[in-house]
């Protein structure tokens, strides 16, 4: 996924401070560390000296290296995010006490370019939601107002029966937009879907979906096909929801009639989900509701998910390392 523009500003304006902070210290290699999971993840690296060390890796310590000094990155809500630390393979003479103050300055400083970045990435996200939310929840709400008209004008038990088969559609429809709605009324779009936690078995929940999805969208073919042999640590609920809403992706966008092929897999390495449906081209850049609450699904469980849309069909496809 493309970073927005101002997140490219932030990042220039990062690596403009990590090499101001090298030649002001004399040494060659200088980082800004994430704190993630108990581990010290590279964030940010300006390598002058060629230790091959690279945004994502583990940093593992001050071992080995001749010259060696790191500050924490606070931000403004107390929150550590990490540390910033500078680094050469040979000694280097310097003021420790001007160098150490000099660096908790320059950590204030991103600090705060981290939490701008932060604020502007939260507003983009409110503003897709806001758009998403608009778009979807219409079409829904109109479906049910008009059947309504029609059951008070047309007699007869089966048409009666055929409008309200049509109704339980369009407010499940709803029930499932009000659902993805509120992940967010409760707090989660600032601070991202919230995970339980657990190692569980999943193939009966995805097969039991797939049946009720069947039901509720007969004029489709769901073929299932499930190699789902292995248990891994994720939130069962949440893992549910997001095949959930790729599958109804794939049914609205794709073509009445035609097969939707649904595979989930998993090896001793990755989890698998590919969902697959043949219809017209989409703009995959304009997310619906509940294919962006997908998005933040995959995210939370550090997974990727991926649209690709010709003008034959359409693959959304989920990946995540066990």
């Amino acid at each position: 996924m493309m970073g927005s523009q101002s997140e490219g500003i932030n990042q220039n304006n990062l690596a403009a401070m990590l090499t101001a902070i090298g030649k002001a210290t004399g040494m060659g290699f200088a980082a800004i560390v994430q704190l993630t999971n108990n581990r010290n993840i590279l964030y940010l690296v300006k390598d002058d000296i060629q230790l091959g060390l690279l945004p994502g890796d583990e940093m593992v310590g001050e071992a080995g290296f001749a010259s060696y000094l790191a500050t924490p990155i606070v931000k403004k809500d107390g929150q550590v995010f990490g540390s910033l630390c500078v680094i050469d393979s040979k000694p280097v003479a310097h003021n420790k006490t001007a160098i150490t103050h000099m660096l908790e300055l320059f950590a204030a400083l991103i600090a705060y370019h981290l939490q701008e970045q932060h604020e502007l990435e939260l507003a983009a996200r409110r503003d897709k939601f806001i758009a998403a939310m608009g778009h979807d929840i219409r079409n829904p709400v109109a479906a049910v107002l008009n059947v309504a008209e029609l059951l008070l004008r047309l007699p007869g038990e089966e048409r009666v029966q055929k409008m309200g088969t049509i109704i339980q559609r369009s407010t499940n429809r709803m029930k499932g937009l009000i659902e993805n709605m509120l992940d967010f009324a409760r707090g989660h779009l600032g601070n991202g879907i919230k995970l339980e936690w657990s190692e569980e078995p999943l193939a009966e929940s995805f097969t039991k979906l797939v049946e009720e999805l069947r039901a509720s969208s007969p004029s489709y073919q769901i073929e299932f096909a499930i190699n789902l042999e292995t248990t891994f640590s994720c939130d069962g609920r949440r893992m549910v929801q997001l095949l959930s809403n790729l599958i109804s992706n794939a049914i609205r966008h794709g073509i009445d009639g035609e097969p939707v092929q649904v595979q989930v897999s998993a090896d001793a390495k990755e989890f698998l989900m590919r969902i697959t449906s043949k219809g017209e081209k989409i703009d995959v850049d304009l997310l619906s509701l509940d294919l962006y609450v997908a998005s933040q699904i995959a995210e939370a469980h550090q997974g990727q998910l991926e649209v690709t849309s010709t003008d034959e069909f359409i693959c959304f496809t989920f990946k995540m390392p066990i």
